[in-house]
């Protein structure tokens, strides 16, 4: 909390503690209603549903999209059925549906009882949709406009409807089977003449997303056209919904928040951290770890078949965990670079070949590098002989050039056989590359040293 709100909250609570709730209102009515919601997130249960119960009715809507799913979920279940159903009535369609998702049955069936035939339909349209699709987080309240209509019908019609709209300031043109054939930009109607027909200063070239198209789709589309609103159309072309660029911001948390714990060998969680409890953290982190270690146990089957050689040259084993950290090392940050690259379309897999002779390259760089230094080292701090630093310094060099092999190749491997690249991250790799790293180890040094 910034140190603004540390004073608004120091407020509140002052407003509370002195029972003020009529200057409480009044204050309320002043204050962004972003801010009310999060200042309400750090109440208490019981202050949290008196706080919600005071604010001035006609905002209480529009604080309660802001707050966190589990207190919007406290307050649902705390209040009255008519109070619910009004909640419900007058949140945007998609706000409303987000929270019905994750309600038990009981209460959604409570809700849905309670709330306008209107408002059950569109929630009913939208739940019918897949989850993390275009049609799963799009909201019905838009501004449509008809061809036949002039300018002045128009600028009328937005008046009286647009109170109920999420935006206004693209109105979509529709015929008269709701197919869409153009976008009117408010500020472009209010500088035509009355008279005009919509029809004929539309906006015909229309972008426009499909209701299944999947939701890190639908992010690419706005990134791409820097749009602040796209209309979303069913199989037959006709305008079912819109998205608007604050739902794109939670698209683009909530994906990049499941690659960060793909890639940290996490099963994803809609939770935030402090809302989780221990065992569904444990249940979350436990497949990974079983699977990695499970996997790691090669790395010990090799280094137990070379005992042997291990015994005859003792000073080989101080040299395994840094040949084992760097292969890993360099492993990882080519495969969140290949991963990124894939995630924002920079990547194809027909780039498969241009992407490998890169990272050949940079991995022989690299490779060079760290071994130089590492032969200096060697040599002057460790004072190990000259075939010993020689192993050593060969094995960085191979161990480098496979691990940037590895890291770029499985991610486009994976997204092309359908996975998610994100899986084939730093934990992964870097189990693979450990194993090979000790397996060139042994095997150079077996040359060189004559084991």
């Amino acid at each position: 909390m910034d140190e603004r709100l540390e004073e608004l909250f120091t407020t509140l609570n002052n407003y509370l503690d002195q029972k003020q709730y009529v200057k409480l209102r009044e204050w309320l009515r002043d204050l962004n209603v972003a801010d009310i919601a999060a200042m309400m997130e750090e109440l208490d249960e019981e202050l949290q549903l008196k706080t919600f119960r005071i604010l001035p009715k006609d905002m209480a809507a529009d604080i309660f999209s802001y707050l966190p799913i589990e207190v919007e979920q406290q307050i649902i279940t705390s209040i009255s059925d008519r109070e619910a159903g009004k909640i419900i009535d007058n949140l945007m369609t998609d706000d409303a549906t987000d929270l019905l998702e994750e309600m038990p049955a009981n209460i959604v069936k409570r809700l849905l009882a309670n709330a306008s035939q209107e408002t059950r339909r569109d929630i009913n349209h939208l739940l019918r949709y897949p989850e993390d699709s275009a049609g799963s987080i799009m909201t019905v309240e838009f501004m449509d406009l008809k061809e036949g209509q002039t300018v002045a019908q128009a600028i009328e019609r937005i008046k009286k409807t647009a109170v109920d709209s999420e935006t206004i300031n693209i109105c979509y043109v529709l015929d008269y089977q709701r197919k869409l054939k153009g976008t009117v930009a408010l500020r472009y109607l209010l500088l035509k003449d009355p008279d005009e027909k919509i029809g004929d200063i539309m906006h015909e070239n229309v972008i426009s997303l499909h209701t299944l198209m999947d939701q890190e789709e639908v992010a690419r589309q706005f990134q791409k056209y820097d749009f602040t609103a796209m209309p979303v159309v069913d199989n037959e072309d006709r305008l079912v919904g819109i998205i608007t660029v604050d739902d794109v911001v939670d698209i683009l948390q909530e994906e990049a928040t499941e690659d960060m714990e793909k890639m940290a060998a996490i099963v994803p969680s809609d939770k935030p951290y402090l809302k989780t409890t221990v065992f569904e953290t444990w249940k979350k982190r436990i497949p990974w770890l079983l699977l990695l270690m499970i996997s790691a146990t090669f790395t010990g089957r090799i280094i137990a078949s070379f005992e042997d050689a291990l015994s005859v040259y003792v000073v080989l084993t101080t040299f395994i965990p840094m040949l084992m950290d760097t292969g890993g090392n360099a492993g990882g940050q080519t495969s969140v670079t290949v991963i990124r690259g894939l995630s924002l379309n920079e990547i194809e897999f027909s780039d498969f070949f241009k992407v490998v002779w890169k990272e050949i390259r940079v991995a022989l760089l690299c490779g060079l590098t760290l071994a130089v230094a590492n032969f200096a080292k060697l040599m002057i701090i460790d004072r190990v002989t000259m075939p010993v630093a020689a192993v050593v310094c060969a094995t960085l060099v191979v161990a480098v050039l496979i691990a940037k092999l590895v890291g770029s190749m499985l991610p486009m491997l994976a997204k092309k056989i359908g996975f998610d690249p994100a899986v084939m991250a730093s934990p992964f790799i870097t189990t693979i590359v450990d194993a090979l790293s000790l397996l060139i180890y042994f095997r150079i040094a077996s040359m060189v040293l004559g084991l």
